[in-house]
């Protein structure tokens, strides 16, 4: 993936939160949207390891209200790790950060998995996925 790029209610909350949990660096810019929409904007983090990018996006006619998965649209977006025990890691991190999470979920089904699910402030699903 090169970049993920939510609509949030905040623009500098959620710049502050996505980087403290993920380690992200601002970008010196402000990104204009690509001409749908007059005044709209994004505040672009990199992670500057990888270059991954989050953009964080300002619609001025944006609809009110937090996410919710049930309406058409994003259902969650979920990173992979490398290692099992990375998922122990993240579950240290956000505890230490303040952000509820799930804990290391294990799911023995056709094709088992490990997950760590978390929130944004804007209700985003974020998952933090490892294929056993």
């Amino acid at each position: 993936m090169h970049h993920f790029s939510p609509t949030v209610s905040d623009v500098e909350a959620s710049a502050d939160w996505y980087s403290r949990v993920f380690g992200l660096e601002r970008l010196p810019t402000v990104a204009p949207h690509h001409g749908d929409e007059e005044g709209g904007y994004a505040v672009l983090l990199i992670e500057p390891r990888t270059g991954f990018l989050i953009g964080l996006h300002h619609h001025t006619a944006a609809i009110e209200g937090n996410f919710d998965e049930r309406r058409v649209g994003l259902d969650h977006i979920a990173w992979g790790v490398p290692q099992r025990s990375d998922l122990d890691t993240w579950a240290i991190w956000l505890t230490e950060l303040g952000v509820p999470h799930s804990g290391v979920i294990e799911k023995d089904s056709a094709r088992p998995y490990s997950v760590v699910v978390f929130r944004d402030p804007d209700n985003i699903q974020l998952e933090l996925f490892h294929r056993t």
